[in-house]
């Protein structure tokens, strides 16, 4: 194991609070040194939480897809909670989208993200990471609008925004045809689901729009986990031939 890694720390952390234990159990109080045993024990679960703070973090995917514009026309396979499906993006119908949605798969962005925001017979909302910093590196990266030359059709894939020109990393799929509300805000669509739609439309929608954007954005899973438990999960989202 190398010198001054997480690991390694951690071991000499360990030896250290034991040689601490039996030094003072037999200099300063005089008791037998066999009772370091039960010293030892308890600096472990008093330090515990030091020597686990520096776990070693597993190495980021690598990227999956050269950096630059999105091809023409590419797919992406979800592996879910509730199954499989796959997605066609069409460059030529929102090409800022379909370049952010590609980068943001390429990276990884999207396994373990959420469906946090699912209203029957309208749409299925994701795209949060389970990293704070994550989110805010990409929230700090707005790309501008395109324009929508596809309907918000059953099926479709749509970034989500706050307004003119402030998509980052949220999108959803339309549960039904949106058209008529969405196709004159400026939501534009970048593809559509080409397999699986049963699994999208079988996406748990019991939560409605209970759940806190901001509190899943900076807690990430675990307040997910905790608070809304049928919540269903993209496990990996990867582009496929």
């Amino acid at each position: 194991m190398r010198r001054g890694s997480c690991g390694w720390r951690r071991g000499r952390r360990v030896g250290m609070m034991e040689s601490f234990a039996r030094h003072v159990l037999k200099k300063e109080s005089g008791l037998p040194a066999s009772y370091a045993r039960r010293a030892v024990l308890v600096c472990m679960v008093l330090l515990a939480p030091l020597v686990l703070a520096c776990s070693d973090k597993p190495a980021t995917p690598a990227r999956t897809a050269p950096v630059g514009p999105a091809p023409d026309s590419f797919r992406v396979a979800f592996e879910t909670t509730r199954g499989r499906f796959v997605v066609q993006v069409k460059r030529a119908w929102a090409p800022q989208g379909a370049d952010r949605f590609h980068d943001l798969v390429a990276e990884h962005f999207f396994d373990d993200n959420a469906f946090f925001r699912v209203l029957p017979e309208y749409i299925a909302q994701f795209g949060v990471n389970n990293d704070r910093k994550i989110n805010e590196a990409w929230e700090a990266k707005k790309i501008p609008d395109d324009k929508v030359l596809q309907k918000n059709e059953r099926g479709t894939l749509t970034f989500a925004s706050d307004g003119k020109d402030t998509r980052t990393h949220q999108l959803f799929f339309n549960l039904k045809d949106n058209a008529k509300n969405l196709d004159s805000d400026g939501f534009a669509p970048i593809g559509r689901v080409v397999e699986g739609l049963p699994v999208v439309e079988s996406i748990y929608s019991g939560y409605g729009e209970t759940v806190n954007y901001h509190l899943v954005a900076t807690l990430g899973n675990s307040y997910l986990k905790r608070m809304f438990p049928k919540v269903d999960y993209i496990k990996t989202a990867t582009i496929v031939p």
